[in-house]
């Protein structure tokens, strides 16, 4: 390795760094005063770096909690270039990533209840804040363009022709299945090994129902 190389691996671990505590630092204060009472310009004076570094990471507000659309946008158009896996496996492994993420989180965790009790008050705040509702549709929209673009191209359709539109919001709904059955299992089952087992099953019943129509998109 090379001593730029280096510097910039350096550099880039330094920029996940600074992105992760930003991100978790403003998800706790948010999750204690609420989004709307917390201001920019706050969290970035409890993280020691100006206002402006924070909106170099995170364009607007709603991203420092939501922060993991981008990447899950970024995930899909990079892996559904490869035309070597089907979209429905793509969006498994893009989905899986962000699931074992989520769940060695949990493991990390002294207390599973407290833990559980700290996930239902982010999707409470996430699912009540207006602002947050629409960036949340706002990036769903951007996803679903992206896989319809992809659609398209693989199919040699118009991305405004109705089968890669419905194909991609057929897709897309995957991240649906994955937020409702975590919804759903959260509260009752506190081992984390089995909450990714059960999480996966019903990922999976959803991506073999689709498959057969998303068949044509594969190639």
């Amino acid at each position: 390795m090379t001593a730029i190389e280096g510097e910039g691996g350096l550099r880039e671990r330094k920029k996940r760094l600074m992105r992760s505590q930003l991100s978790a630092t403003a998800t706790e204060m948010f999750l204690e005063r609420g989004f709307d009472a917390v201001r920019v310009a706050e969290v970035a004076a409890a993280c020691g770096v100006s206002e402006k570094t924070v909106y170099n990471y995170f364009p607007v507000k709603e991203a420092l909690l939501l922060d993991r659309f981008e990447d899950t946008l970024q995930a899909m158009r990079t892996a559904l270039a490869d035309l070597n896996m089907s979209p429905v496996d793509v969006a498994l492994v893009v989905l899986a990533r962000e699931l074992n993420s989520l769940i060695t989180w949990i493991g990390e965790q002294d207390d599973p209840a407290a833990a559980n009790a700290s996930l239902r008050r982010f999707r409470e705040l996430s699912t009540s804040t207006v602002s947050l509702r629409g960036y949340r549709h706002e990036m769903i929209d951007k996803l679903t363009t992206a896989v319809a673009e992809s659609f398209a191209e693989r199919s040699g359709l118009d991305p405004e022709s109705p089968e890669p539109q419905i194909a991609a919001i057929a897709l897309v709904g995957l991240w649906h299945v994955h937020a409702a059955s975590l919804n759903r299992h959260l509260p009752n089952i506190r081992n984390p090994a089995r909450l990714r087992k059960t999480v996966e099953a019903d990922l999976q019943r959803a991506a073999d129902a689709i498959a057969p129509a998303l068949a044509r998109f594969s190639h």
